[in-house]
């Protein structure tokens, strides 16, 4: 009779977490949908298309170091040797002319990368740590380089191509526009993430988590680690593969860019500056990467050095990444608080803009009086011309850097302030981070 009261309270609390997670769910849906009716370009469609791979490849990634804490320098293998097989698959069933329609090709790359990490997993994942990272590295390296060897199946320099328009019609559909090639990686992301996050949720996951925390725990308690994380590595390979094959119809290519260390560099980049330690997290850093890339790469020679210092910038004062840093602030929302540390925020980010505008100047001078010497000396930069070669342009970005960030210093301070007085009034409140 005691416990009526509890059960008739929690009810309405359970319906509304359903609700919020099933109005999330509902949420992204909605947003794959509205996506090619707002941006309809060539453009958009291909660059959100990059960002569906690109999250499937994070999360994946993030089933090794953020659920299982293993940290791995060649999950690009993965991801590459899933696109060559989906290539081969594409060619072999065009010629053939069998009835396999073009959305299964995703799964055959799966199935590739699930064979492989079998393979090759059992002796990587029998060390963590540091060990199975170098193992990952060495791992990595062999099959980059047996790509520029084995020619008849990874094509040398120039890979293997494809023609995804051959294969039977499914519904009429060719695949040939890229509306097509949109829904059908925005169908396969939505597949992926259902899948990796029911992965978390059952008792293998939660077991991933404690082989993460305390191997020498679950051993105790019966369980083998070395057996968990083969499982984990696996079913990372799966959805590597997955990643690959998407990024291989796509394109229409597959090369030995897909097995190199910069793309399992890339996955590394997004799980991080996401947030390992929430599920979103490589989401959030999937689609920046994704952006920040092909953004980037358009303004400056040098884009892969800004991605280096958003990474250190992130390590250094964000280690929880971009989703760790917002859900600290959830307490703050629900007591309240939000207010004053916004105030703060505001005051804090002209210094800090323009501290980093004094940098981005300082570092665009050096890289056209190193790299690009034969260009011109006239720099357009935030909407301003300024002539690299006169003393003028080093003296503003210094005076920027060094005046954004002294009041930087003062300003965030401040917020640090703010926001220690807030958390102390949420958690008085029963608000606990």
């Amino acid at each position: 009779m005691s416990s009526t009261p509890f059960a008739l309270a929690a009810a309405p609390s359970r319906r509304r977490d359903a609700l919020q997670f099933y109005g999330a769910w509902l949420a992204v849906i909605a947003v794959m949908l509205i996506l090619p009716r707002a941006f309809s370009s060539g453009g958009a469609l291909t660059t959100f298309s990059l960002m569906g791979i690109s999250v499937i490849f994070a999360l994946s990634y993030n089933i090794l170091l953020g659920q299982t804490g293993m940290l791995s320098f060649g999950h690009a293998v993965y991801y590459g040797l899933g696109g060559f097989l989906a290539v081969h698959a594409m060619n072999a069933i065009g010629a053939a002319k069998w009835p396999v329609p073009l959305p299964v090709v995703p799964l055959i790359g799966g199935l590739a990368g699930l064979v492989f990490a079998l393979i090759l997993g059992w002796v990587s994942t029998r060390r963590s740590g540091t060990a199975f990272a170098m193992i990952s590295l060495g791992v990595a390296e062999l099959v980059a380089s047996s790509a520029l060897i084995l020619r008849s199946f990874f094509g040398g320099e120039a890979g293997v191509t494809a023609n995804r328009t051959k294969l039977f019609k499914l519904f009429g559909l060719s695949f040939g526009p890229q509306i097509q090639i949109y829904y059908l990686v925005a169908a396969w992301t939505l597949i992926a993430l259902i899948a990796m996050y029911a992965l978390t949720r059952t008792p293998f996951g939660r077991m991933c988590n404690a082989v993460r925390d305390n191997p020498e725990r679950v051993q105790f308690v019966g369980y083998d680690p070395h057996i968990v994380r083969y499982i984990a590595f696996a079913f990372a390979g799966l959805f590597a593969g997955i990643a690959g094959a998407l990024s291989a119809i796509n394109f229409e290519i597959a090369n030995s860019a897909y097995l190199g260390t910069q793309q399992s560099g890339v996955a590394l980049f997004a799980a991080y500056i996401g947030g390992i330690g929430v599920f979103i997290g490589p989401v959030i850093g999937a689609i920046l990467v994704t952006y920040l890339s092909l953004v980037l790469s358009d303004l400056s020679s040098v884009w892969q050095l800004y991605f280096g210092l958003i990474f250190i910038a992130v390590v250094a004062f964000a280690p929880g990444g971009i989703a760790g840093l917002l859900l600290r602030h959830r307490p703050l929302l629900r007591a309240g608080q939000m207010w004053p540390v916004l105030r703060a925020y505001v005051v804090a980010a002209p210094p800090t803009a323009v501290m980093l505008a004094g940098l981005v100047l300082g570092i665009e001078i050096v890289v056209r009086h190193t790299v690009g010497t034969s260009d011109d000396p006239v720099m357009h930069l935030f909407g301003y011309s300024l002539d690299t070669g006169s003393p003028l342009s080093w003296a503003i970005a210094a005076l920027l850097t060094l005046v954004g960030f002294t009041l930087a210093r003062l300003t965030w301070k401040h917020v640090a302030r703010a926001f220690d007085d807030a958390m102390t009034v949420a958690r008085a409140k029963g608000y606990l981070a």
